[in-house]
C-alpha cells in the first residue's frame, strides 16, 4: 500500500536536483570554449567563408553587377600568361626581402638602445613607439611629402650635403627602396616586443657569462641571441605576412597606380585593382588564392628550416 510518505520519497528521488553535475574539467572546457569563441567566430566569418566564396569565384566570371557565369579554368590559365602577375610578384618579393631583415635589425637595435635605466627613458620609449600607431593615411601624406623630388625633406638634406636630388617615387630604381625606408618608420611595434623580451632575460645568465670571462659580444652571441630567438622568430613570421599584404600606404602614395611603370604594384594592390577597378572578381579571387598559397609555402619554409633553430628555455613544460 502506497503511503503519502512513500510518494514524497519517490518524488524527491526523481527531482532534477539529483542529476549528475558537471565535473570540474567539463566546466573548465566550457569556460575555455567561451573565451576562444571570438576567435572561432572571426575565423569562420573572416577567413573560412571568404575562402570558400573565393574558391567558388575562381571558376566564375563576375563583374559585381550581373550574375556570375561559370568559365571553368580560364582564370587559372590566365595567371600563367598575365605579365602583371609576374611584375606584382617581383615587386612584392623584392620589397619583402629588403624590408623584413632591415626592419628586424632596426627594431632590435632600438630595443637595445632603450633597454636602459636612466631618468627620462620612458619619454624615449614613447617617442620611438609613436610612429607605429600613426594612422596609415597620415603616414602616406607625410612620406609622400618627404619623398617629393623638388621640395621633399629628404632631397633637401641630400642637396644640403652636396648630393643631387633623387626621384624617389618617379624612378623605377628608387621606388621600392623608398617604401623600404618608409617601413622602418613603423618599427616601433616590433621594438616593443623585443624590449619585453630583453627585459625578460634573467640577469643571472649575464653574471655567469661575466664570471667565465665573456665580453660584450660574447654575451650578446651566447646569451642574448639564444634567449631572444623565439621573439625574433615571431617577429620574422609576422613581418613576412604583413609585407606580403602591403596595401594601404603604397596605394595612397601611388594613387592606386602602382607606379612608376608598375614597379610598386604589389600583389594585394593588383588584386584590388582587378576586382574593384576592372570589375573582374573571378580573376581577383584566383589572384587571392595565389597570395594564400605563397604565404602558406613561405610559412612552411620558415617553420621548417628556422623553427628548429629557436631556443626554448623549458621545451617540455
Amino acid at each position: 500500500m502506497t503511503t503519502p510518505a512513500n510518494l514524497m520519497t519517490s518524488n524527491v528521488r526523481s527531482t532534477p536536483m539529483n542529476k549528475r553535475r558537471l565535473t570540474l574539467q567539463q566546466r573548465r572546457n566550457i569556460i575555455g570554449y567561451i573565451f576562444i569563441m571570438p576567435f572561432i567566430l572571426g575565423f569562420i566569418f573572416w577567413f573560412l567563408i571568404p575562402a570558400i566564396v573565393a574558391g567558388y569565384l575562381t571558376f566564375q566570371k563576375w563583374n559585381l553587377i550581373s550574375p556570375p557565369q561559370y568559365i571553368g579554368f580560364q582564370n587559372i590559365e590566365r595567371l600563367f600568361s598575365d605579365p602583371l602577375v609576374l611584375q606584382s610578384l617581383k615587386a612584392t618579393f623584392l620589397y619583402t626581402f629588403l624590408s623584413v631583415p632591415l626592419s628586424l635589425c632596426f627594431s632590435f637595435f632600438l630595443a637595445s638602445l632603450i633597454n636602459r635605466k636612466f631618468p627620462g627613458i620612458a619619454i624615449f620609449r614613447t617617442i620611438f613607439y609613436l610612429p607605429s600607431i600613426v594612422p596609415a593615411i597620415a603616414n602616406a601624406l607625410l612620406w609622400a611629402w618627404m619623398f617629393n623630388t623638388e621640395f621633399g625633406l629628404i632631397n633637401v638634406i641630400i642637396r644640403g650635403l652636396g648630393g643631387s636630388k633623387v626621384a624617389w617615387l618617379q624612378s623605377t630604381t628608387w621606388a621600392i627602396p623608398a617604401f623600404v625606408i618608409l617601413s622602418l618608420w613603423s618599427a616601433g611595434g616590433a621594438m616593443i616586443i623585443f624590449l619585453a623580451g630583453l627585459q625578460g632575460i634573467p640577469d643571472i645568465y649575464y653574471e655567469a657569462a661575466e664570471i667565465d670571462g665573456a665580453g660584450r659580444w660574447a654575451k650578446f652571441r651566447n646569451v642574448t641571441l639564444p634567449m631572444m630567438s623565439p621573439i625574433i622568430f615571431f617577429n620574422l613570421v609576422l613581418g613576412f605576412i604583413n609585407t606580403f599584404q602591403a596595401f594601404t600606404v603604397p596605394y595612397l602614395i601611388t594613387n592606386g597606380s602602382g607606379g612608376p611603370e608598375n614597379s610598386t604594384l604589389f600583389l594585394v594592390m593588383y588584386i584590388y585593382r582587378t576586382g574593384f577597378r576592372s570589375q573582374n572578381m573571378g580573376y581577383a579571387a584566383a589572384l587571392s588564392w595565389v597570395l594564400f598559397i605563397i604565404l602558406t609555402v613561405m610559412s612552411f619554409i620558415i617553420f621548417k628550416y628556422l623553427g628548429s633553430r629557436v631556443y626554448y628555455e623549458n621545451p617540455g613544460e
